[in-house]
């Protein structure tokens, strides 16, 4: 996945993040849009990919791969270190490298920030993956902290780390929060007052750098920006989607039955909490909680797993190792639809050519190969508006909601009314000036100036029925 980078979704977003950065590392502007405005994509992880592509002169692609690498060692890694804070049996490892990735349910389930193995796929090299693994080591950092009593300097670089998490991906952030408060409430003994005191000290200092981040205002995103909405899917058919991960709920019974400050049980608690007051409140991106919820379970049932098998007595002790091994196997054949990712139609094995998967997107590069990078592009297809800028150009209307665009509604509205029939030819000339637009990217015979229309010359065509046409007259 790492070397074919499968397109659907953001993907296209992040590349246009890199490429901005590479044009001005300074002041990037917007995205997406030729605006100056400010954007939490900007984070310590995406300049420093646009450093490493300036310096190493290698494509956006090329640096996109290389953040797929590393975000999927470091949640790898990330998972074996937590995971060892709970259990030192051989197994617990292995088995929560496994749960994580294909412990969900029967039906398919691709999201940011959630680590199951179709999402994964699909959002290896995005920032969210890169934070997850950060957050785990955080948790994991943040336990050996409390259990050795460290010094001020190793609980002011976990202020640093929360604040990376933090800044790279929000939403991940809000998990990692949830997971630090879980670890604190069942540390045992409690920490004492010199290292509450360090505590304090690290998240003082985390606030501070999220404050003095330069790219956005980080309290500023506490409006939400208009992301409920998008969200709410996040919400539908939760049996089907996560039922397999209910044996994890069961390990985590048992874990909380033993000791009531658990802190796997009291991060899915947590977790769910937050998760629950989403869906009551009509505040549907809450539910980007939703990893806390999982991960928890699954690593609960990979630590108890590897517990009952290594210590149990008789027969009995394989029986969760048995039903485990089902539920995998059970998760493994739902999202097998991976594997045509990375083979050919006819190298998948005729069993699985049936097995449902994500579809992936159309790429838009014969387009991009004309449009000069920074050139503003007029279109309303779905998958161009999310593909295009990871190329370099910018599209009149955003993707996707941001809460620091003024003109974002006037920006959509705009694109609306190019592409309707009705629309005279002196307003959309009017809208391709306004927003100095030199390319249009539509279907033939799609509304909007038709190919033949003098303001426009025609320059390639492309898959889909798909026509650029270039603006030379405005």
């Amino acid at each position: 996945m790492v070397v074919r980078l499968p397109w659907s979704g953001d993907l296209g977003m992040h590349g246009a993040v890199l490429e901005r950065l590479r044009a001005d590392l300074v002041h990037p502007g917007n995205p997406l849009v030729d605006e100056d405005t400010d954007s939490p994509y900007y984070s310590p992880w995406t300049v420093s990919l646009a450093l490493v592509a300036t310096a190493g002169g290698w494509s956006t692609f090329a640096v996109l791969r290389l953040a797929a690498l590393a975000g999927l060692v470091l949640l790898g890694t990330g998972t074996a270190a937590f995971v060892r804070t709970f259990s030192r049996r051989r197994g617990a490892v292995p088995l929560a490298l496994l749960c994580v990735p294909l412990l969900y349910g029967v039906r398919l389930f691709a999201w940011s920030g959630v680590p199951g193995l179709t999402s994964l796929c699909l959002t290896l090299a995005y920032p969210s993956t890169f934070a997850l693994g950060l957050a785990l080591h955080l948790w994991a950092l943040l336990r050996r902290a409390l259990a050795q009593a460290w010094g001020p300097v190793g609980f002011l670089g976990l202020g640093v780390l929360l604040a990376g998490v933090l800044l790279c991906h929000q939403f991940t952030g809000a998990v990692a929060v949830l997971g630090a408060t879980a670890v604190l409430l069942g540390a045992r003994p409690g920490p004492g007052t010199a290292v509450r005191r360090r505590l304090a000290a690290g998240a003082a200092l985390a606030l501070a750098l999220l404050l003095c981040w330069p790219y956005y205002p980080f309290l500023a995103l506490a409006g939400g920006g208009g992301l409920d909405a998008i969200h709410r899917p996040l919400y539908g058919h939760l049996a089907q989607k996560f039922c397999l991960a209910g044996l994890g709920v069961v390990a985590l019974a048992v874990r909380w039955r033993r000791d009531h400050r658990d802190p796997l049980a009291l991060l899915f608690v947590l977790g769910t909490v937050a998760f629950a007051a989403g869906w009551v409140s009509g505040h549907y991106a809450w539910g980007r909680v939703l990893p806390a919820v999982l991960i928890s379970a699954q690593l609960a049932l990979a630590v108890e797993v590897a517990e009952t098998a290594a210590s149990g007595a008789g027969r009995r002790r394989w029986v969760p190792a048995a039903v485990t091994g089902a539920a995998l196997l059970a998760g493994a054949w739902t999202q097998a639809g991976v594997l045509a990712y990375v083979l050919r139609e006819d190298a998948v094995p005729p069993g699985l050519r049936d097995v449902p998967s994500v579809a992936l997107w159309p790429r838009f590069g014969w387009a991009a190969a004309k449009v000069p990078k920074g050139a503003t592009v007029m279109t309303d297809d779905y998958y161009a508006l999310r593909t295009l800028p990871a190329y370099g150009p910018y599209t009149v209307a955003p993707a996707y909601p941001d809460a620091f665009l003024p003109d974002e509604k006037r920006r959509r509205e705009a694109t609306r009314r190019y592409f309707t029939p009705a629309t005279s030819r002196a307003e959309r000339l009017g809208i391709l000036k306004e927003y100095g637009v030199r390319w249009v990217l539509q279907k033939n015979g799609g509304a909007g100036l038709p190919p033949g229309d003098p303001a426009l010359r025609a320059t390639a065509r492309g898959p889909g029925g798909f026509a650029l046409l270039e603006v030379v007259e405005r």
